[in-house]
């Protein structure tokens, strides 16, 4: 089982139901030990009726900062680092620390911190799936895909949402979408989900009939909300980032600087109690439309602050539920507005507080469709369907033209590091064609037949060929695939002129690598040749997909080390 390269995708996809299986029981685990946590702090009513309910939070802050110092780590793991590991560091993230932040996560909730419980699901998944490539010695590729595997059985067996946790991975932690990497994810996700479900029945949130009542008229508005909530989006990560860098200058001891985080949000919490935990069901009573406009504003402006100490201080826990009580906040403030203005036209405010859950998440973690399908997979209902994936669209347009970051590659971008669809574009954009292509290039003529093709194929190993004229000047380009679908058996004295695609899409030496991907992606093409600016037709080289990759790869490992050092 350790010799990688023998081993076919029907493997990888057992490999990725043992990890959804054990990502299922973690994640059951996780809910089991965070109920009892929860009950050790909470149950005494005499303690929670009284002013030591302030402390409760920064005790658990203080618990969080020693179990940090003591560990001898102060590095933390959380979705950005499993983000910088796929993209950067083959697939690699530390186990130990990942599952140690499934810990801490559990105090920071079951104390009261304002965080959601998916990051947690994320690291767990994740370790698990790392465990297995480390146990399997994977390559590269392998790792990546198991981490995936991981990361979406989290979100999956969290939620409740298969589908989410699928998307959730390629949108956010891989950038990609690729047949072998995508069926053992979604594999993982099923049996993820079908573990958590045999032993905790997760039943849909219940809703009232939530759909357009006015669709033209109700468009507009949902374009508003949708505006709206990327606007608080951008609120949710500035706020978040500028309590972070406080505390980065408080010139206090790093073990007490949590503590000092759960001591606002206890105050806060004393105050407004909803603010506190996960908030499941104050989101579920807003969506009945139990709240009035000032206190859902109010509890939108609070959770924004106790969500950003919690984390800024130094607390453990995810974003994405914080992002959907914010965005239930909002869209219960504005539906109960629009629906006071025009009654008859426009559905009930709940509906207009689930489409704001969804923006707001889209916006946050520039993931729509992730937000689209937790929204519809935790609510079961598709009648909100249209205006959800309208406003969850515009959110993220809003929210990517205000903050080009999102609440993870924030994070990223803050270490020098600036990661596209799985990629770090800054090092792409830095190496150039020139420097990577191939010159020896194996050429064939466009006089020569079928027959040498193969020939030469048989020899070099090479599945494309530029094809020269007379002249010695690219005339077209010739692959394996042509051969196929040009030449019937035994034709073996066609000739290559005849064979050869002719439209031939070229790269130039002073192009960067990121343009010259793109330009593969798009033309579905595994080899470009390189042409000189002044004569398209001057042959200097030729580069692949693979030159690309490899050039990364080793670029990466570089640009890694010297930050290192540079630390």
């Amino acid at each position: 089982m350790q010799r990688w390269p023998h081993f076919e995708d029907g493997v990888t996809n057992d490999i990725a139901i043992l990890i959804g299986i054990f990502t299922g029981l973690t994640i059951v685990a996780y809910n089991i030990c965070l109920k009892y946590t929860e009950d050790l702090f909470w149950s005494n009513s005499e303690i929670t009726s009284s002013y030591f309910v302030i402390l409760i939070p920064a005790i658990g802050g203080l618990l969080v900062g020693i179990i940090v110092f003591l560990s001898g780590d102060m590095r933390r793991c959380n979705v950005p680092e499993v983000i910088e590991g796929t993209a950067l560091h083959g697939g690699r993230i530390r186990i130990r620390d990942a599952f140690r932040e499934v810990g801490l996560s559990i105090i920071s909730i079951a104390t009261g911190g304002s965080v959601g419980k998916e990051a947690p699901g994320i690291l767990a998944g994740s370790g698990i799936g790392s465990m297995f490539a480390k146990a399997l010695k994977a390559p590269d590729h392998r790792y990546r895909t198991l981490i995936g595997c991981g990361a979406a059985g989290g979100i999956a067996a969290a939620f409740n949402a298969p589908l989410a946790g699928v998307v959730f991975v390629v949108e956010v932690i891989l950038g990609e979408l690729e047949t072998r990497t995508f069926i053992p994810i979604v594999i993982s996700a099923v049996f993820a989900t079908l573990v958590a479900n045999l032993i905790f029945e997760v039943k849909p949130i219940q809703i009232s009939y939530y759909g357009f009542v006015d669709p033209i008229g109700e468009s507009i508005l949902y374009l508003i909300l949708g505006t709206l909530c990327g606007i608080t989006s951008v609120l949710l990560i500035r706020t978040l980032f500028i309590v972070h860098d406080g505390f980065s200058k408080l010139p206090v001891h790093s073990v007490f600087k949590p503590a000092i985080g759960g001591l606002f949000v206890g105050l806060i919490g004393y105050f407004y109690p909803q603010i506190r935990g996960i908030g499941y069901d104050v989101i579920a009573d807003v969506l009945v439309n139990s709240f009035t406009i000032q206190l859902l504003l109010v509890l939108l402006v609070l959770k924004i602050l106790a969500f950003s100490f919690t984390i800024g201080s130094g607390g453990a826990g995810g974003s994405i539920v914080p992002s959907m009580f914010a965005g239930a906040m909002l869209g219960g403030a504005y539906g109960t507005i629009v629906h006071s203005i025009f009654p008859t036209s426009t559905a009930a405010a709940g509906a207009y507080a689930l489409v704001g859950m969804g923006a707001t998440l889209a916006g946050t973690a520039r993931a729509p469709l992730t937000a689209v399908l937790i929204l519809f997979e935790i609510t079961r209902d598709y009648n909100i369907i249209l205006p959800l994936m309208f406003a969850c669209v515009v959110s993220n347009s809003i929210s990517n033209s205000l903050h080009e970051e999102s609440m993870f590659t924030e994070v990223l971008k803050r270490r020098g590091f600036t990661i596209r669809r799985g990629k770090e574009v800054n090092i792409m954009e830095a190496m150039f064609v020139r420097d990577n292509m191939r010159t020896n290039v194996h050429t064939i003529s466009d006089e020569d037949t079928a027959k040498d093709l193969l020939d030469i194929m048989q020899s070099s190993r090479h599945a494309g060929f530029p094809v020269l004229d007379g002249n010695k000047k690219l005339c077209g380009i010739v692959t394996l695939e042509d051969m196929r679908e040009k030449v019937n058996y035994g034709e073996l004295d066609t000739r290559i002129s005849q064979i050869a695609t002719h439209d031939v899409i070229s790269a130039y030496p002073d192009e960067t690598l990121d343009v010259v991907l793109k330009r593969f992606a798009m033309r579905d093409v595994g080899r470009l040749p390189v042409v000189s600016r002044d004569d398209d037709k001057s042959l200097l080289g030729i580069i692949t997909r693979s030159d690309i990759v490899k050039s990364y790869n080793k670029e990466i490992v570089t640009h890694v080390q010297e930050k290192e050092i540079r630390k």
